[in-house]
């Protein structure tokens, strides 16, 4: 495992550190994206002090630095073994009061930039013959969720695109799978007001919200050889908010 190489895009916090963590202890080494390369310092200094890592800071709709990130990855490790397409972006709004910068950003961050890091990914893992791709979903991409239209339909599209590159890239022992969060305690659902968090939770039949630990471990399982003769699926992970 000390040779193998996991690149985690959104790797600052909540899920993506978390991720990040499970695949170092795990002996992965690192590529860790964030959008400013010190946000990550606190994660780095958290990492076991072995850690081969390297940093790629860029705007996930910066289509000129994913590819530029693919190629450091190739110079410096000459391999990558997995993706976790973690990276994402959450602007509620009412249909009504949806913006045109905020609905381009939302699919730009969500589902563009996750395609073609997968489209990168795909190059160096079909080239070696095997790979994993973790792609992060939601709840919402599934079923929908009010004041979400943007965000669920990137992540529906997401769920889409899972899919199609399962089927494309299993002949080459490249497994794409995604796994869809419900209500998880990160950042990105502490913006939510108190009283549209109370009624999240409400919809949660575990009565709590979910660690983000739980969701690494899921995907590390997913990146793992236990999970070699699985591609193609969509995972939930929710507490059992989709029941």
């Amino acid at each position: 495992m000390r040779e193998r190489v996991a690149f985690v895009t959104g790797a600052s916090r909540g899920i993506g550190a978390a991720c990040a963590t499970a695949l170092a202890q795990d002996g992965y080494r690192l590529v860790l994206h964030a959008s400013r390369r010190e946000s990550l310092d606190a994660l780095l200094a958290s990492l076991p002090p072995n850690a081969d890592t390297l940093i790629v800071a860029y705007d996930m709709a910066d289509t000129d630095s994913i590819g530029k990130a693919f190629q450091l990855v190739f110079k410096q490790f000459r391999r990558l073994d997995v993706l976790v397409n973690n990276a994402g972006v959450m602007e509620p709004a009412k249909l009504g009061m949806i913006s045109q910068q905020a609905l381009s950003r939302t699919l730009d961050v969500n589902l563009a930039a996750a395609i073609l890091h997968m489209q990168g990914a795909a190059k160096l893992m079909t080239r070696a013959g095997h790979g994993a791709i973790v792609n992060m979903t939601s709840i919402v991409g599934r079923f929908g969720f009010e004041g979400q239209v943007p965000y669920s339909a990137a992540k529906a599209g997401l769920i889409g695109a899972t899919l199609a590159a399962a089927k494309e890239l299993a002949a080459q022992q490249v497994r794409v799978n995604a796994v869809a969060p419900g209500y998880i305690d990160t950042a990105l659902n502490r913006q939510h007001h108190e009283d549209v968090h109370r009624q999240n939770l409400a919809r949660v039949r575990m009565g709590r919200m979910g660690a983000a630990n739980e969701v690494a471990d899921l995907i590390r399982f997913l990146a793992s050889d236990r999970a070699t003769y699985i591609t193609g699926q969509v995972i939930g992970i929710d507490g059992g908010m989709s029941l």
